[in-house]
């Protein structure tokens, strides 16, 4: 059955990629307002999200005169308290484009995925990232961007001093000596400051072998896996001076590209954007696998944004027309490229995969099936990531207790995740 919608644009911006939509009903001739609050993935006033979603707004308005969709874009710094405003003031956007979904889909506030999406939209999304979006067994949660995560290094720098891509941590380490001993700034850039904190600590606890959660889906951030890897983190790379002028938790990860950018960085952990970046600035780099503890990790991080749609104003039917458009191959091929992500559908995959303009984005591709998501379905997550990006980085700080560090994050865990249920 096919729904009509139409779309109208107004943008706020902020740095972030937010689109508002707000509707009012179907049919008769009355218009609907569909009110969208998105993030903004730009680096730039050229390339802000802003552009993204004028373009894609104007060209569904065209063909759905009676829907509007007011858009407002915000930085991921204000994004997702913006959309918790709007919401605790009784005035929820009808779609938010943020970083999490489980405390609206457990407070009942949230459409499914299946009451919104055609069938052939939503068995689209690729596999592990409509799994991720479920909070019991039932998908809320619409992933609209994705990454995974490299090891760039500097091949200059590595080539001055004389190294190669290491496979291991004690390589790695070693790699960094050299970078130290050669006076690069950043041997080993490890941003574990308050912006994304959550992620570069998933990725190291992942080649460490363990991560947030245990095998039966509980967290286990103190696991002795998770406490051998900062305790290696804080001995042999920190406590070395491997990690450069500025403390791991005061180094957030936005500053880290930056400096990779302006050729300081030898090596960190990087996601598809940072090649742009640094190929801006004339900086030869090469990607590998992130290193484990005794070869190559056996797993990485992969990181998805979320669509969600908030029953408050109605509107069912303008949304899910609108999302179906939006999931369209052509919409999502169009938005990862512009912003150097991944494809969060099959059939945008596959036409990416095969298409020689996109040969840089194939080793990122090639991870996200097998990539680990962070625990976004536990309404408790959002508590338990505020806590380590507030926290993590005393583990490895001179004289840190990376097992009491951990172990108090996996208090905050239990206690949260016992208030969730």
């Amino acid at each position: 059955m096919q729904r009509r919608r139409t779309a109208m644009i107004a943008v706020v911006s902020a740095l972030g990629m937010t689109t508002v939509l707000g509707g009012c009903g179907l049919g008769g001739s009355e218009d609907v307002t569909l009110r969208l609050v998105a993030a903004d993935y730009g680096d730039s006033a050229a390339n802000s999200s802003e552009k993204y979603w004028a373009d894609l707004v104007e060209t569904y308005e065209a063909d759905h005169p009676d829907v509007h969709v007011d858009v407002s874009v915000y930085s991921w710094t204000d994004v997702d308290r913006k959309v918790k405003e709007m919401v605790d003031a009784g005035e929820a956007p009808d779609l938010a484009q943020i970083g999490a979904y489980a405390d609206y889909a457990d407070q009942d506030r949230l459409y499914r995925a299946g009451d919104l999406l055609s069938i052939p939209v939503q068995a689209d999304f690729a596999a592990q990232l409509a799994s991720a979006g479920q909070v019991h067994g039932i998908q809320y949660g619409m992933p609209f961007a994705a990454s995974t995560r490299l090891l760039f290094y500097n091949k200059t720098l590595f080539e001055k001093a004389g190294v190669t891509p290491p496979t291991t941590w004690d390589e790695l380490a070693e790699d960094a000596e050299a970078l130290k001993a050669d006076d690069v700034k950043y041997p080993y850039a490890l941003p574990l400051g308050a912006e994304e904190a959550q992620a570069e600590t998933m990725q190291w606890l992942l080649s460490g072998g363990g991560s947030y959660l245990d095998d039966i889906g509980s967290y286990g951030i103190d696991s002795t896996e998770n406490v051998e890897t900062f305790t290696w983190l804080r001995d042999e790379l920190v406590g070395k001076g491997l990690t450069g002028p500025v403390a791991p938790g005061k180094l957030n990860r936005a500053d880290a590209f930056e400096a990779f950018a302006d050729g300081q960085v030898g090596m960190l952990n990087g996601h598809p954007s940072l090649m742009a970046m640094a190929a801006k600035k004339d900086v030869r780099f090469g990607m590998v696998p992130m290193p484990g503890a005794d070869g190559e990790s056996k797993a990485t991080m992969g990181v998805a944004d979320w669509m969600l749609a908030f029953k408050e104003n109605g509107h069912r039917d303008q949304i899910g027309d609108f999302l179906d458009f939006v999931y369209s191959e052509r919409n999502v091929v169009d938005f990862s490229r512009r912003y150097d992500l991944l494809p969060v559908t099959n059939s945008a995959s596959k036409a990416m995969s095969a298409a020689e303009q996109d040969t840089a984005l194939k080793p990122f591709l090639d991870e996200l099936p097998l990539s680990e998501l962070y625990p976004v379905g536990k309404t408790s997550w959002a508590t338990v990531s505020a806590d380590v990006k507030t926290r993590i980085g005393g583990a490895v700080a001179p004289g840190g207790s990376p097992a009491g560090v951990l172990g108090s994050l996996q208090a905050t865990a239990v206690t949260a995740e016992n208030a969730a249920r």
